[in-house]
């Protein structure tokens, strides 16, 4: 019997079942809508469609570093509740798919994406909407070094970050991204701060002076100056080092680079 598009959508409605898994069962049961329901309500599946319409603001993120710290992965696994993130099965997941990520030299979407089998399966087994959220991967040759820092609480990670360090140690890379972590900067540097953010930034810091009644011969002062506490704020280089505010992250890193860095926070 051939299953035709009406026959789906009207399982759909009688069970709220995602579309592939209606018309699934249909073919399973010869078009029979009352079987192909029962089927669906066996194996969990009635429901799923509205499951999907759920808020998943909560999750876990997992970090992954190679033992020789030139490759490493983060992955977010998202769901709704942080009852079902801490879940050993949902931890687990998110663990597996960063440690096949990392090794792997496709990109980290395609990678991931060969775990929505595994997905599927936990969405049922946990009946919640849970879908990947960020993946990231980082591979870097000598005397480039990756490393990185995951935040863990209630059981699970909640912050991770990967850091690519030209030269220096695996300890640098570490404190580095502690540091981000903390920090939570947006750019390396400012020359990567798109000029439109700048002058965006350095408008609403001229209105501001110009309300607090600043001479007008001092404002293009107090505006740089102010513009450098900008700058510190979302720039990595220009932060204060978290471990020891005397000093900036470029006196840290010294004669060393910040190649890239990425974070990923649960939920943002």
């Amino acid at each position: 019997m051939a299953i035709t598009a009406a026959d789906v959508q009207a399982l759909r409605r009688a069970t709220g079942a995602g579309m592939m898994d209606a018309k699934k069962a249909l073919e399973e049961t010869g078009g029979d809508q009352e079987a192909a329901a029962k089927l669906l309500r066996e194996r969990g599946l009635a429901g799923a469609a509205k499951r999907e319409e759920r808020e998943n603001t909560q999750g876990a993120v997992a970090l992954f570093l190679a033992p020789d710290h030139r490759t490493g992965a983060i992955v977010e696994l998202r769901c709704e509740t942080d009852f079902v993130a801490k879940s050993k099965e949902f931890v687990g997941l998110a663990n597996k798919i960063a440690a096949v990520v990392a090794a792997s030299s496709d990109s980290p979407e395609s990678v991931a994406s060969g775990f929505n089998d595994e997905v599927e399966a936990l969405k049922v087994t946990l009946k919640e909407n849970i879908a990947l959220g960020r993946v990231v991967h980082f591979a870097a040759q000598p005397p480039h070094v990756v490393d990185g820092y995951l935040h863990v609480q209630s059981e699970r990670g909640v912050q991770a970050v990967l850091v690519e360090l030209d030269g220096g140690s695996v300890e640098l890379a570490h404190d580095i991204a502690v540091h981000i972590g903390f920090a939570k900067p947006q750019y390396i540097s400012r020359d990567e701060v798109p000029a439109d953010v700048v002058e965006a930034e350095r408008t609403t810091l001229e209105a501001i002076s110009r309300n607090e009644g600043k001479p007008e011969a001092a404002l293009p002062k107090i505006i740089e100056g102010r513009l450098n506490g900008f700058y510190r704020q979302i720039c990595l280089v220009d932060q204060d080092y978290a471990k020891d505010e005397k000093k900036s992250v470029l006196q840290v890193l010294g004669q060393h680079k910040v190649v890239r860095f990425s974070q990923v926070i649960v939920g943002a």
